[in-house]
């Protein structure tokens, strides 16, 4: 390892293990390009930080999607963060499989992202399981148990959606009461929604 005396990796010079520690946490630490309040190990597409040789370190990160734009920015940043801290030679790997999960964000990512007033994604427990299903439908969702076409959703001209057990729900109010504007928001791993209660757009982080 090629330290500069004082920074963590430097200083972590007991065991390998301690510095790789160390590595994947200044790795992990970089913000994400398009939603900088979270961190990529946070977001859940650091997928390893290993040391090579003295001096070498390989980092593999997992894009949300394969052909992310900004997977490219990602890399570049751990690369800097990294030489920063006096790694001489760094390789950062795209690696597919296992595909990367909504899953994977940690609960403090999602908290983060609702804070940031971008509703996260649903988790795997909170889905019904299986594959994951593509609405053609009704894209308004709250949970009281209303399906599409009965009278009151027909005369408002808004259909609810048939499964409700599992509504997106609002950021900024928390109400289950959304619908979907747009499949594409800022990103393509983000939908754009409104709140039919405070009125509120808002993005919501897709399941995958």
């Amino acid at each position: 390892m090629t330290g500069t005396g004082t920074d963590a990796v430097a200083a972590a010079d007991t065991t390998s293990g301690e510095r790789v520690a160390v590595l994947r946490e200044l790795a992990g630490g970089v913000p994400d390009p398009e939603l900088p309040v979270v961190s990529l190990a946070e977001l859940g597409v650091l997928r390893s930080v290993r040391e090579t040789g003295e001096g070498r370190v390989e980092v593999e990160l997992t894009p949300t999607y394969t052909g992310c734009p900004a997977l490219e920015t990602m890399a570049a940043d751990v690369e800097r963060v990294l030489h920063k801290h006096g790694v001489a030679d760094v390789t950062v790997r795209t690696v597919l499989s296992p595909p990367w999960s909504t899953d994977d964000i940690t609960d403090e990512g999602r908290r983060k992202l609702a804070e940031f007033g971008v509703a996260p994604p649903r988790t795997g427990a909170d889905r019904a399981g299986g594959p994951v299903r593509v609405g053609l439908g009704p894209t308004r969702t709250r949970t009281r148990g209303r399906e599409t076409g009965t009278p009151d959703d027909t005369a408002a001209g808004t259909p609810y959606a048939r499964d409700v057990r599992d509504p997106v729900r609002c950021p900024h109010c928390g109400s289950d009461d959304t619908t979907l504007l747009s499949r594409f928001s800022s990103t393509a791993c983000k939908a754009l929604r409104r709140c039919e209660t405070c009125r509120e757009p808002f993005d919501h982080f897709k399941e995958l």
